[in-house]
């Protein structure tokens, strides 16, 4: 993949345009505030009745409900969850959708699956940040970017590719790097990260660790600090150097039983599950069955969260992190850092409309 800058964008195929912005949440904040500090014409369209509308009154972002927003717009972002999107779009935007109007996501999930179908004429395209909202902004004002991902499913205009390279710029990531992909493979990928290593994997592996070492007659307290508490500190090394440099940062004791024991614990019936799950992807199936889940009103979904809740090592961890001063809520180092975004890197974390 060859990096895109702003070198490379077109301003232009932006200028003059309104753009609205389905949503005013983690990611949608971000892009409205972005876009209006690169002079663009921005309004917020969101539900009758959203608290969100006295945060954009206070950002100083027009805003109106989510028909007229689209009515007025010559560029659509669609930043929903992925379930809510279908009704949304079927009820408030796509009746109000101009002819040859750019309509965006920040995800590929609607397109890919065929919950959204957007009209011919529409030009469709997906600018996906790859971080949150929170950083999305912060690096726009330190006069840096996040790197984003761009693709097109429809390009009936002939500049789609274009427009969607401008948007990208427009919100910073032209200053970090823009990577050209396609709907298709930034939907499964992002599906299988966080099925299979982001949430599903990390966070089955942290209980499984805790339970094991509980279940051995070792402290609750003990078991939460090296198997939960401490992955930030390796997962910040990743993050910052790669495996091999977050190996560099540990003890050899650490990196030898990380050489010699990691593959006994994600060995080959880890991967043929990771398999399992993208073909599942893949088929469609997981697409089908979370928008039937949704449809029933989420009876599994809740359940999932009600066990997840009720783990012991929640009430441990809840007892242990009131001794951390930084992350209480009310300093302001833990408001600034706390997370605000979906795992995939901004596509779905999108909350508040």
């Amino acid at each position: 993949m060859n990096a895109l800058y702003d070198r490379d964008a077109r301003p232009e195929k932006l200028q003059g345009k309104t753009i609205a912005l389905v949503g005013y949440g983690s990611q949608g904040r971000a892009h409205a505030r972005n876009l209006k500090d690169s002079g663009y014409d921005v309004v917020v369209g969101l539900r009758e009745g959203s608290a969100s509308a006295a945060i954009c009154a206070a950002d100083g972002v027009a805003h109106d409900s989510i028909a007229a927003a689209t009515a007025r717009a010559d560029v659509v972002m669609i930043l929903a969850p992925d379930e809510e999107q279908p009704a949304l779009y079927l009820r408030s935007i796509a009746p109000n959708l101009k002819r040859g109007v750019y309509l965006g996501f920040a995800h590929g999930f609607g397109i890919h699956f065929g919950t959204i179908t957007p009209p011919p004429h529409a030009n469709v395209f997906m600018v996906a940040p790859k971080g949150p909202g929170r950083l999305v902004r912060s690096e726009y004002e330190a006069g840096r970017g996040v790197p984003c991902l761009i693709a097109v499913a429809q390009d009936p205009s002939g500049d789609t590719r274009d427009l969607a390279l401008a948007y990208a710029s427009a919100i910073g990531g032209g200053r970090a790097g823009v990577l050209e992909t396609t709907f298709r493979e930034e939907t499964e990928t992002d599906l299988f990260g966080e099925q299979a290593v982001l949430c599903g994997g990390v966070t089955e592996l942290v209980k499984a660790g805790y339970e094991t070492l509980v279940e051995a007659g070792y402290a609750p307290e003990m078991a939460y600090f090296e198997c939960l508490h401490e992955l930030k500190l390796i997962v910040d090394l990743m993050y910052e150097r790669g495996i091999e440099g977050m190996r560099g940062g540990v003890s050899n004791t650490a990196k030898y039983g990380d050489y010699t024991r990691g593959r006994r614990v994600i060995g080959e019936p880890s991967r043929a599950a990771m398999r399992e799950f993208l073909a599942e992807i893949r088929s469609g199936a997981f697409a089908q069955e979370w928008v039937a889940e949704h449809a029933a009103g989420k009876p599994r979904f809740d359940e999932f969260r009600r066990q997840g809740a009720a783990h012991p090592i929640e009430e441990v961890g809840r007892r242990l992190r009131a001794l951390m001063p930084w992350l209480r809520k009310d300093a302001p180092e833990a408001v600034e850092s706390a997370p605000s975004w979906h795992a995939s890197g901004g596509a779905h974390g999108f909350r508040m409309m």
